[in-house]
């Protein structure tokens, strides 16, 4: 009988490819892109380890050329959810069963998978399938999901290394139970690395689950789970089911077994999880766990004090890489008057210069929006902002979705701070810009504080250190992550454990052990080695007063 006990040593995050012009990784990557795009493959359901085939099917296409189809799926019905769910809880007992390094194995060897074998895989279908460019897909598809496998066993180890204080005559012990039924994964479009790890890192801590992908996003959640598959998950631990939410919300939301839901996407739809658990209590047989993280309406602050051309690519960056889609892009900021004048000449030149297109021209800083819906919700805060009295667009304002949809980076300033464009979430390409007095700075950031219902990120830009701690004390519940002199955007797994408040979530903090801790169910155990023998204590001696 092997009773090792084994601590994995801290990790390193996965060294980042560039893709530089005549490397052997570009070539290799674009040998995979007009592979995928040269095919259409046929993805099934996923249940139990095997392949299911439904009638009812939707199709992948290219958001940067929507013409061209590069998968079919099936699409889970209440049928075939229903047997997810029954895969998943006959799972469970072994899964749980198992020595947690024997759980961790799998996830570590589905890691050198991708950091290997599949590298161009992943990422040319993040590429192809979520318009992403080689970098922005290098940094998610590859070193992200890499970095939550190799972390998460990191953090395991720790977790169960955790152990309470014995006195003698005593022995206690904390057992990490797996959660008491099957988890439900719904994850998004934006990060393959967030499909990820939804999904393995409840499973590394002994749950078994059912995981609903965002339906732009299949191609490449489809090649993931084939990788857990070779990397030796058993059958049944997560099942591969894309579905509707309607489906899913009559069916798994209903099931006795459901112990907990790991979600990103749009708060109003966690919202309506949590309504719908709250309303099904008395059928589950323990209080599922709720685990979202969801809107954003990330904000820049900038001081006098601050350098302007780190300012400008801030916040180019920070609202324009991947077309703001992410939960984490800088979308409202906060600009001084004294440095608005020669920061509006920068911020405009370097968006007009903006190129974007398809994925395969790594020349494109941009790409395109996920869906016609996403470009029409888009370009309707933009229109809004075209014609009000109260903003003025500086630069962008323009979309086309005739071949892809595709939206210019778009820079708004507004007299209003709390203009809508500067209040709601928009999850695009688009920047709203107000101008305050110099010294105005700690109101404008309690109006920061005060004008969105979110708080996932938020940047601060200066040189002084004191308006760095006044921020930091007066911001410190407007964001779970905060930046002094960096863009809102891009937490590495081990170094900045990411999720929000407020609005924006149950602030779980992926990347870290806090997350993980989640998805156990602790139990103690205490042994007495010599118990009492009598019920009488020893002040009860005598006659009762002396």
């Amino acid at each position: 009988m092997n009773n090792a006990i084994y601590n994995f040593d801290p990790p390193k995050n996965e060294l980042v490819n560039h893709y530089q012009p005549g490397s052997i990784q570009r070539r290799e990557l674009m040998h995979e892109l007009d592979r995928q795009a040269s095919e259409i493959i046929e993805i099934p359901l996923i249940i139990g380890g095997k392949e299911i085939q439904t009638k009812n099917r939707n199709s992948v296409i290219m958001p940067h050329g929507h013409g061209q189809v590069l998968a079919s799926y099936c699409l889970a019905g209440p049928a075939e959810i229903g047997m997810a769910i029954d895969a998943a809880v006959k799972a469970r007992e072994e899964w749980m069963s198992l020595s947690w390094l024997d759980r961790a194995s799998v996830f570590l060897k589905a890691a050198e998978l991708i950091s290997g074998k599949y590298r161009y895989t992943m990422n040319a279908a993040t590429m192809l399938g979520q318009s992403k460019s080689a970098f922005q897909a290098e940094i998610d598809s590859a070193c992200e999901v890499i970095d939550f496998l190799r972390f998460n066993a990191y953090y395991a180890s720790e977790i169960y290394s955790r152990q309470p204080h014995s006195e003698f005559g005593n022995l206690n012990r904390l057992e990490y139970r797996a959660l008491e039924g099957f988890v439900l994964s719904i994850t998004p479009f934006n990060f393959t690395a967030i499909a990820s790890n939804l999904n393995a890192a409840p499973a590394m801590m002994g749950n078994t689950l059912i995981w609903k992908p965002a339906s732009t996003s299949v191609l490449s959640n489809y090649y993931l789970m084939k990788i857990f598959m070779e990397a030796g998950l058993p059958q049944g631990v997560i099942n591969f089911i894309p579905s509707s939410g309607k489906d899913i919300s009559a069916t798994a939301l209903k099931n006795k077994h459901l112990a907990g839901i790991h979600f990103t996407g749009s708060t109003g739809t966690f919202n309506h999880l949590w309504r719908a658990t709250g309303e099904n209590l008395g059928n589950y047989i323990s209080y599922p766990k709720m685990i979202g993280e969801t809107g954003g309406k990330d904000f820049i602050v900038i001081h006098a004090s601050a350098d302007q051309d780190e300012v400008a690519a801030a916040i180019i960056r920070g609202a324009f890489e991947y077309q703001g889609q992410k939960c984490s892009a800088a979308s409202r900021a906060y600009i001084p008057a004294s440095m608005w004048p020669k920061l509006k000449r920068s911020l405009v030149e370097q968006i007009n210069e903006i190129s974007m297109g398809d994925v395969r021209d790594f020349s494109n800083f941009m790409n395109a929006v996920i869906d016609e819906t996403s470009f029409d919700n888009i370009m309707s805060y933009i229109n809004v902002a075209a014609k009000s009295k109260d903003a003025k667009i500086l630069a962008g304002g323009t979309g086309d979705k005739s071949t892809g949809f595709f939206i210019r980076p778009t820079l708004i300033e507004t007299t209003d701070p709390h203009f809508r464009t500067m209040e709601e979430e928009i999850f695009g390409p688009v920047m709203t810009v107000y101008v305050y007095k110099d010294d105005e700075y700690e109101q404008i950031l309690d109006i920061c504080d005060q004008t969105s219902p979110y708080a996932l990120t938020g940047s601060i830009f200066s040189a002084d250190r004191y308006a760095l701690n006044v921020a930091c004390r007066k911001l410190r519940y407007a964001a779970g992550n905060l930046y002094f002199n960096d863009k809102p955007s891009g937490a590495v797994v081990g170094q900045q454990p990411f999720g929000g408040a407020r609005a924006s979530g149950t602030n779980d903090k992926s990347g870290s052990y806090l997350n993980l801790l989640r998805w156990t169910s602790p139990r103690t155990i205490k042994e007495t080695f010599l118990p009492a023998s009598g019920y009488r204590y020893p002040h009860m001696g005598g006659d009762g007063n002396r």
